[in-house]
């Protein structure tokens, strides 16, 4: 390493240690690189408009935001857990089950794990919490967990990014982690189960068979969003930020003309929200696009493949260790920044290895929303306190159990390549 790169990583962790945002830390430690290498400062400028302007694909990430964003602030959720009770509300833990599978839905909407806990998460809380039928921890840990399914169904805002740096086919991502999306669900209805018994959860009261049929034709054209978009993408009718277009679009529509849910000023509110969810993503995602050229001038990723190469490591062997790396960094770096700075510095060597990058992708993916929910950053138990007030030690103290069996299925993913890549080989993937 050069003395303007140590320079730099020197600038970035004092930044962030005094409580800089990340996006402005790393800006600000790239000038410095430059400063010390004596280039044209302009340079970063250059970077963040050169590479936001070439990427296409980025512009899928505001639109699913503003999908989510409409979805949350019309009836649409409501709709949808009302069907979900309807379908697993009678079993022991119900309610429990009801936040998987709601998650399971929405997660085919949004592709963003903070708004699902902030939205659809907010409203299931509050049900579970009713009458003192779930300890108001458990309830937070749960859909927090659940949370994390949003960006592995697709659509996905974290497989967007990680498309853009590994020029991976998003439409095979997408498609990798249906599968992956559906184990984690079975996973942690099978723990709300175990733990429901064991501690002996309320019952809900059944929804009677009869008012089934009037319920799933309220909650269907909600879940009709799933579909159109992965017809969209795999019928080769639009391109994944077209079908980004299509759900905002969609959504707008439902909750506005539809279910007569939006009026204007929820309207001009959700828009300055996305704005400004949207402007925050841009920023990290234009600061990673400057610390990309810092480490392709550095050679770094060549260096750190002729290492492994000269280990002889193998191919499961390098999975396992960067997991293990992964997991620890999810502890203090949120998902965007991992994405975009440090799995970039791992593709080259999973290339040498002979690592299918679809079934890298969708296994970093779901480590990084693993993160999320772990203590002590996890982004999503401060969301969940932010938005319902449950003191966050009461929900770190549920939140245990729900970690273990999602390492376990990110286990299962990495073990049993299949789980990832079967669904993309039979759309004729040849990974």
């Amino acid at each position: 390493m050069t003395l303007a790169f140590i320079t730099c990583l020197l600038a970035l962790f004092v930044l962030a240690a005094i409580g800089a945002p990340i996006a402005l830390s790393m800006i600000v430690s790239a000038i410095v690189y430059l400063a010390v290498k004596g280039q044209d400062l302009g340079l970063a400028a250059e970077q963040i408009i050169q590479g936001l302007y070439d990427s296409f694909i980025i512009l899928a990430v505001p639109l699913f935001i503003v999908a989510a964003n409409i979805m949350n602030a019309g009836t649409i959720s409501e709709r949808l857990l009302g069907f979900c009770i309807a379908v697993v509300g009678r079993l022991r833990g119900g309610l429990g089950h009801v936040n998987v599978v709601a998650s399971l839905i929405f997660s085919g909407m949004s592709g963003s794990a903070v708004a699902d806990a902030a939205g659809i998460g907010k409203i299931i809380i509050e049900m579970m919490r009713k009458e003192g039928r779930y300890p108001a921890g458990y309830a937070a840990a749960i859909t927090a967990a659940a949370s994390t399914i949003g960006p592995i169904i697709p659509p996905s805002i974290p497989m967007v990014m990680y498309a853009l740096v590994s020029d991976a086919s998003i439409g095979y991502l997408f498609l990798g982690g249906i599968l992956p999306g559906l184990l984690m669900g079975v996973v942690l209805m099978g723990l709300n189960a175990w733990i429901a018994r064991r501690r002996n959860f309320a019952m809900e009261e059944p929804v009677p068979l009869r008012k089934l049929p009037r319920i799933t034709a309220n909650a269907f054209p909600a879940l009709l969003m799933p579909a159109i978009l992965l017809y969209g993408i795999y019928g080769g009718v639009t391109t994944p930020t077209e079908a980004a277009a299509v759900a905002a679009a969609y959504a707008l529509i439902l909750a506005g003309l539809f279910y007569r849910a939006l009026t204007w000023k929820n309207l001009y509110s959700i828009m300055s929200e996305s704005a400004r969810a949207s402007a925050s993503v841009g920023l990290v995602i234009g600061a990673a696009l400057i610390f990309n050229y810092i480490v392709a001038s550095e050679n770094i990723p060549a260096h750190l493949a002729g290492y492994l190469d000269g280990l002889s490591m193998s191919p499961l062997a390098f999975l396992l260790l960067i997991n293990i790396v992964l997991l620890g960094l999810g502890c203090l770096l949120d998902a965007t920044t991992i994405i975009l700075v440090i799995v970039p510095l791992f593709i080259p060597a999973c290339r040498t290895l002979g690592i299918d990058l679809v079934h890298f992708g969708v296994v970093v993916v779901v480590n990084c929303m693993i993160g999320l929910i772990t203590p002590p950053y996890g982004i999503l138990l401060f969301v969940i306190n932010a938005t319902t007030g449950i003191p966050l030690r009461e929900i770190i103290r549920e939140i245990w159990l729900f970690i273990a069996v999602l390492v376990f299925a990110l286990a299962l993913m990495i073990f049993i390549p299949g789980i990832v890549l079967w669904l993309p080989r039979q759309f004729g993937y040849p990974g």
